[in-house]
Parts: C-alpha cells; sequence; structure tokens
C-alpha cells in the first residue's frame, strides 16, 4: 500500500478539497402541467410520467 512521504500542507489539502463541489439538480418541465419537476421522474403535482399517471401523486394533493 502507497504510504505519501511528506506530510501534505493545509493549504494543498484546502486546494483540492476545493474542487469537491455539490451541483443543483436539474429541474425540467412537465409536459402536461408544465410543473417543475426533477429528470426521470413522476411529477409531483400531477404525478404524469410520459403517458403514465401514477395515483399516489394525485393522492398526495388532495
Amino acid at each position: 500500500m502507497a504510504v505519501p512521504k511528506r506530510k501534505m500542507s493545509r493549504s494543498n489539502t484546502r486546494a483540492r478539497r476545493s474542487q469537491w463541489k455539490a451541483t443543483p439538480a436539474t429541474l425540467s418541465t412537465c409536459p402536461k402541467c408544465k410543473a417543475p419537476r426533477l429528470s426521470h421522474q413522476a411529477c409531483p403535482s400531477c404525478g404524469a410520467y410520459g403517458e403514465r399517471t401514477y395515483a399516489e401523486a394525485i393522492r398526495s394533493d388532495a
């Protein structure tokens, strides 16, 4: 197993960790109700995903 020969400085450690960024979730619009939704998931407002409509999303609104 590889072991570093020297201690990595604080500035080098922080510079390396600065690249670890969280990216915001990409939203798309629902083709039926035009509400924002996550890609590849059912719409939380109308429950539509492609040609299907899921009853769980509709029941949570009522």
